[in-house]
């Protein structure tokens, strides 16, 4: 890995030194070597580890491992083994978001929205990144296997691999990090239906295929929006690729069509109702309008109008999958 830029802007602390004292003294009045400073400190390192573990990233992992866990569930499902396994799986995603950025310092130390993230700021060193992932993704995939099951725990472990191993470094050499990335991305949800059915099956897939057909224009239109930083950073994004072609618009309408297409199918392998396909087929029209629109009068307006849909339209169509469930 390339070495980490010891000063990324004028106000951040050169690595190595004494780091500035933004976090107790800048408040404006001298903090005495006592307790009010000291606890500050504390609760900064905190929040810092905290950020490490990408805990919006997190979340999202979290819900769609939920939802898969629901949809696999025959009868009630066991509240106590879906909190164990909500749990292992956010120690687990969480900690390799923190390997991630460990791997990715010198990257974030180059583009402005990631600048003042923990390493590339100085205020926690690499090793610490890297221990605190570690430690958070090992326990997170004990958890998993001792009371979850081993299947969601090799899963797990798989996606964690394939986001560490293969994607990551990836990023630097070609465009098809996007379509590889989007593997590990859409894995929490065979996780959790393992982890419900204790096995795997074809609607495992379908919802897999979801989350990876979702990945593709959400992940291009972020790429679109900052793809000045992106080249800054070396990262080989399509939109670095191809900065005036229209390939990744191009890409991001044929991800949507995709996404439209294999969010019918639930509907017709009994997993959701009509309900369901109803609304699967308004929400994919008007996510592909988006992106449509984009392709013809590309912006950074349009590309966020893009980005801001896709945001929007996952939590709404798991939604709909939850409330339509059948059986």
């Amino acid at each position: 890995m390339r070495p980490i830029n010891s000063r990324v802007t004028a106000g951040v602390a050169v690595r190595g030194s004494a780091p500035r004292a933004r976090f107790a003294g800048d408040v404006g009045e001298a903090c005495s070597p006592a307790t009010p400073g000291a606890a500050l400190g504390a609760s900064h390192r905190i929040r810092d580890y905290l950020t490490l573990a990408k805990p919006r990233v997190v979340l999202m992992i979290v819900v769609t491992t939920a939802v898969a866990y629901y949809l696999g569930s025959v009868g009630r499902p066991d509240c106590i083994h879906v909190l164990q396994t909500l749990a292992g799986t956010a120690l687990a995603a969480g900690g390799t978001l923190a390997l991630n950025q460990f791997m990715e310092g010198d990257c974030d130390a180059l583009m402005r929205r990631t600048q003042d993230r923990p390493i590339p700021s100085g205020r926690l060193t690499p090793n610490e990144a890297r221990a605190f992932g570690a430690l958070m993704a090992a326990i997170g995939l004990g958890y998993l296997a001792v009371a979850a099951g081993l299947l969601p725990a090799v899963v797990t472990l798989i996606t964690a691999c394939l986001y560490l191993g293969v994607y990551t470094p990836l990023k630097r050499l070609t465009p098809l990090c996007t379509i590889v990335g989007a593997i590990p991305g859409a894995l929490p949800t065979v996780a959790g239906w393992a982890a419900a059915r204790g096995g795997l099956e074809l609607s495992a897939g379908i919802l897999f295929a979801i989350l990876f057909c979702w990945q593709i224009p959400h992940t291009l239109a972020i790429a679109r929006l900052y793809c000045e930083d992106y080249a800054k950073a070396g990262i080989r994004v399509l939109p670095v690729v191809d900065p005036e072609g229209s390939s990744t618009e191009l890409l991001t309408v044929m991800g949507c069509l995709a996404l439209w297409v294999v969010t019918l199918i639930p509907t017709y392998i009994g997993l959701t109702g009509w309900g369901y396909f109803f609304g699967s087929l308004i929400l994919g029209a008007a996510f592909f309008s988006f992106a449509v629109a984009h392709s013809i009068r590309r912006s950074r307006v349009s590309a966020r109008r893009v980005v801001l849909a896709s945001v929007l339209y996952l939590p709404m169509l798991l939604v709909l999958m939850v409330v339509d469930k059948i059986g």
